[in-house]
């Protein structure tokens, strides 16, 4: 799908979040308590500092749709348990950063004599076990990685069974994965769908309607987003015992979950950005090489200067219900951004978040001003250079000083530049 200002269909899924949401939930209740294998925790009530690998493999069946008794076998398997959801979680205080690493990322210099598979990230962890894939994480993104958490699908169907499962929005044309011989049979019309634990899982792991990889990859991190926000509320609190009780039945990790007593306070002060590794295709193959520059400047800490970030376009795109794009676009115009269009669009239970493709330091403006999360990533529908705005109905309370302001232009509205506000139009989809 080409980006535009018309099409809202790659935020429309934004509770798909994969294997990843059980992984960061369960990595991030033992981050933000400090809590840690190898603990980067400073002691003395201090922020912690550390990271930590995350990532998702299948359940291993030894025999047709019999999955194995030993799901930690590496011999006799049907199909081994590849992990291709990998993400690195780097904790700085109340800030949480997380990069999203494509499964495909060679890992080191491609080797032409080796065989191409055994080089990508994802087939680490069933040829060496979570260490080989945390030493691979490692290799390929220059970091220190302190502890990993590894979740197996039958424990994310109880995380997002305990969560109150899923809201999703099918794109047109349906979705239907039928495999008899995993026992898959998933079949959902166009539209919204409330979705238990199982089916929950397989839509989350469909490609259908994210269009690749690093689509699928994009709508993880916004859905990640809502599941930061779901912890804070009592529900979240109340899954607390069925997301800790995976340690050991569906769950892999070295890192301490007895320190969680910093849970409640520590969740309201989290500041989230997401990106993803950048990387550049090895020709003659599928696999992907890292691209160093480019990864420095999603992940790092570049600053940007005031005429940088107010030189940025903007889209916003409003889904809160309660018309408050047209107030956001006349506060930023205020504050010095010139370029602001805004768009309609249904009204949608997705946090509200700022995101973008190459403008990372203005984003990050954005995101700190406004108290939002900050997205980055391949596939979200902004051109280059442009800052897109989310407004879901959670702004209603995030943002409620845009509600007077609103209604101070209703009382004296001004024609919007048609350069500047687009009108709603219709949602395309992949």
């Amino acid at each position: 799908m080409t980006p535009g200002r018309s099409s809202l269909a790659p935020l429309r899924a934004a509770q798909a979040f994969g294997l990843s949401v059980a992984a960061l939930t369960l990595g991030g209740l033992a981050l933000v308590s400090g809590a840690g294998g190898s603990a980067l925790g400073a002691s003395g009530g201090a922020a912690p500092q550390f990271t930590v690998l995350v990532a998702g493999r299948d359940i291993v069946y030894c025999y047709y749709r019999q999955p194995c008794k030993d799901q930690n076998q590496r011999t006799g398997l049907a199909q081994p348990p590849n992990t291709d959801t990998v993400m690195l979680v780097k904790v700085s205080g109340s800030a949480v950063k997380v990069l999203s690493i494509p499964r495909d990322t060679n890992v080191g210099p491609y080797d032409p004599s080796r065989s191409k598979a055994e080089q990508k990230i994802n087939s680490q962890y069933f040829r060496g076990g979570p260490e080989a894939l945390l030493r691979a994480a490692e290799t390929i993104t220059g970091e220190h990685v302190d502890s990993y958490v590894i979740v197996r699908t039958d424990y994310v169907e109880r995380v997002i069974d305990a969560l109150g499962g899923l809201d999703v929005t099918v794109p047109e044309g349906g979705i239907e994965w039928v495999d008899q011989a995993a026992g898959v049979n998933l079949k959902l019309s166009p539209g919204e769908h409330h979705l238990g634990g199982k089916d929950g899982v397989l839509f989350l792991r469909v490609r259908k309607g994210f269009g690749d990889d690093y689509g699928r990859m994009d709508h993880q991190k916004q859905a990640l987003t809502q599941l930061a926000a779901r912890l804070r509320s009592a529900q979240g609190l109340a899954a607390l015992p069925t997301i800790l009780g995976g340690i050991g039945d569906g769950v892999e990790t070295n890192l301490d979950p007895g320190l969680l007593a910093a849970l409640q306070p520590s969740l309201g002060r989290l500041k989230l950005s997401f990106a993803t590794l950048p990387t550049d295709t090895i020709p003659g193959t599928f696999n992907l090489a890292v691209n160093p520059k480019r990864l420095a400047q999603v992940w790092g800490e570049a600053p940007v200067s005031p005429a940088q970030g107010q030189g940025a376009a903007v889209l916003v795109v409003d889904a809160s219900g309660a018309a408050l794009g047209p107030a956001l676009a006349q506060a930023l115009r205020a504050a010095g951004y010139p370029q602001v269009q805004v768009q309609s669009a249904p009204v949608s239970r997705e946090p509200s978040q700022v995101f973008t493709g190459d403008a990372v330091a203005e984003a990050n403006e954005l995101a700190e001003a406004l108290g939002l999360p900050r997205l980055q990533g391949e596939r979200f529908p902004v051109r280059s250079g442009e800052v897109g705005i989310v407004l879901g109905t959670d702004a209603r309370e995030a943002l409620a000083a845009l509600r007077a302001l609103g209604a101070a232009q209703a009382e004296s509205p001004t024609p919007a530049s048609p350069t500047q506000d687009a009108p709603s139009q219709p949602l395309e989809t992949p």
